[in-house]
């Protein structure tokens, strides 16, 4: 018996080991030239801006989709990429001094219904399938008005072409037999510039329990050194302590052992007169009591403008916070032991 228990123990250990080594293999599959094809295409003039509900934003999806199917993600339980919802709106919810609230009730404010799709990327887990880790990236933008074309490269195809790459990266290593432990849902979100729809409607009708989820890393904007920054080795992390002490700590640990970027927690507080904790799709699963990050390079002068183009863009940055956040997902989905929720509101 105490033989096979040190050969069980053992192996355990090899296991873990391998998981641990692998992780920056993976990593490094996740390169600037694949990144940029995904923001050329979502970024450009074809796509319209991507407005939820438009023409141009069910093409987004259509390629979001296609990506998927072409790395080896089946469809969601066989049947389904798309989680569509229709909802009503009326206002736009920032109320922030860098967001032109008057121009976006133009754009947003006489729409009654709004249809929109969130695409699923559903890679199931091993042991611990039954525990969730979501990754997600809005990929709608402002759409196009008075002839201009909102093409939102930072905003936010960087972020969406970071998930479409973790995506990839996470599928290589299952094939080669380092799958994650846990569930991994990258979902590319639409409706976040209308008022957090996609994810609010995600939280509402989720494809896999709440109390089954065990963290959120939400990608938006990480294309550009922001306003108040003068070199690109920077990320603004937002929430990554304010439900989960445990969650903090492995986002710093993953960084300093594997990254190096300056992590900036200028704007991580509840009370951050911004409020950028609660204007990008992390917050609606935070307000379920699932701990959260939210990767950031903050407010820059093309923000919710049509000057947000294509080469504005460091795609060398975009590359590095794209690795952190598949770093620390990888962390997250085959650790033993399930992030420790402290700080439940």
């Amino acid at each position: 018996m105490e033989k096979i228990c040190k050969t069980t123990i053992l192996l355990f250990l090899i296991s873990t080991a391998a998981y641990t080594q692998e992780n920056l293999k993976y990593a490094e599959t996740i390169n600037t030239a694949d990144l940029k094809k995904h923001v050329f295409i979502l970024a450009s003039d074809s796509l319209e801006g991507r407005e939820t509900g438009k023409r141009g934003q069910k093409k987004a999806a259509l390629y979001i989709k296609n990506h998927f199917k072409s790395i080896g993600i089946p469809p969601y339980r066989g049947k389904k990429y798309y989680q569509k919802f229709k909802v009503k709106t009326k206002r736009h919810v920032c109320k922030c001094e860098d967001c032109d609230v008057n121009f976006l009730q133009k754009i947003f404010g006489n729409r009654k219904k709004i249809k929109g799709e969130n695409v699923l990327g559903y890679i199931e887990g091993g042991e611990l399938k039954d525990e969730l880790l979501v990754i997600t990236s809005h990929y709608d933008h402002l759409g196009k008005h008075d002839s201009l074309i909102y093409n939102g490269a930072d905003d936010n195809a960087s972020g969406t072409a970071a998930a479409m790459q973790i995506a990839e990266a996470f599928m290589i290593a299952k094939r080669e037999g380092f799958g994650p432990k846990r569930s991994v849902l990258i979902m590319a979100v639409s409706g976040e510039e209308k008022g957090l729809l996609g994810s609010k409607w995600y939280t509402n009708n989720p494809i896999y329990p709440l109390e089954n989820t065990v963290a959120n890393l939400n990608i938006d904007m990480i294309g550009r050194i922001g306003d108040f920054q003068k070199e690109p080795n920077y990320v603004y992390l937002i929430g990554s302590d304010m439900l989960s002490t445990d969650l903090h700590n492995l986002s710093e640990e993953v960084n300093k052992k594997h990254v190096g970027l300056r992590l900036d927690y200028t704007f991580n507080s509840e009370d951050d007169p911004n409020r950028y904790y609660y204007r990008s799709d992390h917050y609606n699963f935070a307000k379920n009591n699932i701990p959260v990050i939210f990767y950031f390079n903050g407010i820059h002068e093309d923000y919710h403008k049509p000057t947000d183009t294509i080469e504005k863009l460091d795609f060398n940055k975009i590359k590095k916070i794209s690795q952190l956040v598949f770093l620390t997902a990888w962390e997250i989905a085959n650790r033993e032991e399930r992030l420790v929720v402290d700080k439940a509101k």
